[in-house]
This record gives C-alpha cells, structure tokens and sequence, in this order.
C-alpha cells in the first residue's frame, strides 16, 4: 500500500528564511498538524555552513560579504555549500513509521537511491555514493543529509542543474586534502551539473523535479500529491526566523574558537568525516577539559547532541575521556549517522596533545 506525501515548493526565498521554515516544517510534523511531506526549494546567491561548522573556517567571509552573498547554517550537519537559482533544494519530511525503517544510516541509502533512480530518468547514469552523496561518473550531482527529531525524520538533498564555478571556490575555503582524494585541484572539479551533462541544454526544473517524484514513488513506495503550504507553517516559519535562525547569533555564534591564548586544536578524519576538537584545559596537571568545542562535518541526530556532549565533558580528565565519550552515547538518544564515538575521543585527544595555538592579532 502506497504512503501519501504532500508536495509543496517554498519557490525562491532568502536563506534563512529557508532554514527557519526547515525548523517549522518539522515542529508542525511533530505536533500531526502536517502530513508526511516533500518540499522543494531555491535561493538566491549564498553560502550555508553546516550545522556543527566553525564558520570563518568553512567560508571565505570577506569575498562573501564583498559578494553580497546570503550566509546561514543549516540545521542538517555536512559540509559548506554554495547555493543560487541554478541549483534547487529537496526534502522530506515523515515519520520514522512511514517506511518501517528505523535506521538512520539505511534510511538515508534509501532515500539517496531513490533520488538517484529519479536523476536517471532524465537519461544520465545517476548513482548514490556513500556516505550521502549522489554522482554522474564520480562528480557529485546532489549532496544530502538529515536527522532525526523524535519520530520525525528530516532529509534533505540538492540538484546541481547550473553553477559558477568559479564563485563557488571564491567563497568557500576547500581544503586541498578533501580534493587530493578525488584526484582534484578545484571544487568546480568535483561537481557535475545538468547544463554540462546536457550540453548546454538542461531538461526545465519542473521536470527535473517531476523525476525525482517518480523516483521517491517508485523506489520508497510513497505517492506523492502536490498540496498546499499552511499558514500555521508561515507563522511558525516567521516566528523561528526571527527569534533564532534568522539572526547572527546563530549563524555566526560556531566560530574560530582558536583566538584564547591557551586553546590546542586537534582533529581525526575517518570514513564519516573529519570531526576537530578545540580544547582549553585547566587543572594542576593541566589535564583537566575546561571547554570544549567541537566541529566537523559529520552527521549527528539530533543536531543539538554535540552541545551536550561539550558540556557532559567539562570537568573530565584526558585519562578518563574514553570512558567518559562511551558512556555518553550509550546514554543518550543519538543517531550517528557517519561518526563513532571513538572519532570524538580520538580528535579531543589528539588536541590535548597539541600545542597552544597563538594568540591572533587583534
């Protein structure tokens, strides 16, 4: 038996006012005033840093302000992204139940290749990569990511149907490692649109997202039906705008955390993600985690676990962190969807053992 989807388009609208109705979709999907939904989206030039990112890290803040670029955080976690009118968002939202899969990881490769079957109906050999990208002969197509909220999962992609290129590399910072392992020297490189893919001529959006409806049909099992957006989801959208997402506090409150004098930085790359650990340490023995801040590209649900694990560690000894990390995870309510915990105690440590980064020039 097929599963009702409702199918909105927000169309066009400033980032993170996007972001906040991300925020409200999921409130109205918790509370049932919703159903299960796929949402479609764009926006105009800008640059969003993951959830979990230090954001002078990620962005070349100058040339974006120069730009006049929007700047947000998503609430999903993953990596920075240039987006604008060529690209375009999607996302579903529905209950944990709806598929009868609980499982994070596999829900994720199934929405992915249910994306993936829906790009190759438009003629092109689309195919998921793990852990949550979706590629054409191995440049990346559409990027993904999600989380869980209680019993409501939140999963959301984009499609590449356009770009510059060359814009995108001046407003992110790509680390160079992250390209060697594709075998490349720009960001531009490691994407493929569909206007490159088409020679110029990239089927219309409409279709584009009609593809993509027929592949979450046929490969989830849902029957998609275009609806309305509620005024409930406006309000709420306006409201989470304003009191949160919308504001710099939110956007700009994970940053460089490396101008204190005596914070040590270390960091541990593994299958899911490079996760870094900024450390400030106290104690006789200076041994002791005073604060802790950490960032990444990783994967987590939900997104605010991260803040509770910095807190849960204040006060702990290295020598007791590995335990302290395990314990942590094993009480908590968590979906690590690309990390282990062992990812978080081996990037901590790693800082510990670090030097003091320099004080910056004020």
């Amino acid at each position: 038996m097929t599963k009702p989807f409702r199918v909105i388009d927000t169309g066009i609208r400033p980032c993170r006012e996007q972001m906040a109705f991300d925020q409200a979709l999921i409130e109205a999907h918790k509370t049932g005033a919703v159903p299960d939904t796929v949402r479609f989206l764009q926006f105009p030039p800008s640059v969003l840093v993951g959830r979990h990112q230090a954001i002078s890290q990620e962005l070349n803040l100058p040339a974006c302000r120069a730009a006049g670029v929007g700047i947000g955080r998503r609430i999903t976690g993953g990596g920075a992204l240039y987006l604008d009118e060529g690209q375009f968002g999607w996302e579903l939202v529905f209950h944990k139940a709806t598929l009868g899969i609980s499982s994070l990881g596999d829900l994720a490769r199934e929405i992915c290749e249910a994306a993936a079957d829906g790009l190759s109906r438009l003629g092109i050999a689309a195919r998921y990569r793990p852990r949550n990208d979706i590629e054409v002969d191995g440049r990346k197509i559409s990027g993904t990511g999600g989380f869980f909220d209680g019993d409501t999962l939140f999963y959301q992609g984009t499609v590449l149907a356009d770009m510059d290129g060359a814009k995108m590399t001046s407003l992110l910072n790509i680390p160079a490692a992250k390209l060697a392992k594709h075998g490349q020297t720009s960001g531009a490189q490691r994407v493929v649109t569909l206007r490159e893919l088409f020679d110029g001529k990239p089927p219309p959006v409409a279709e584009v997202k009609q593809a993509l409806l027929e592949g979450f049909a046929a490969r989830l099992g849902i029957a998609p039906e275009w609806g309305e957006i509620t005024a409930g989801e406006e309000a709420a959208a306006r409201a989470i705008f304003a009191e949160e997402i919308g504001t710099d506090e939110f956007v700009y409150g994970i940053d460089d955390p490396t101008r204190p004098a005596d914070v040590r930085i270390g960091a541990h790359t593994g299958a899911g993600g490079t996760v870094t650990a900024h450390v400030r340490l106290e104690g006789p023995r200076q041994d002791r985690m005073r604060e802790i801040v950490i960032t990444g590209d990783f994967f987590v649900t939900p997104p605010r676990i991260i803040a509770d694990l910095e807190a849960a560690l204040r006060g702990v000894t290295a020598a007791e962190l590995a335990e302290a990390v395990t314990a942590f995870f094993g009480a908590s309510q968590v979906g690590l969807l690309t990390v282990a915990p062992q990812d978080f105690t081996t990037a901590i440590l790693n800082a510990v053992a670090g030097e003091v980064q320099a004080k910056a020039d004020t």
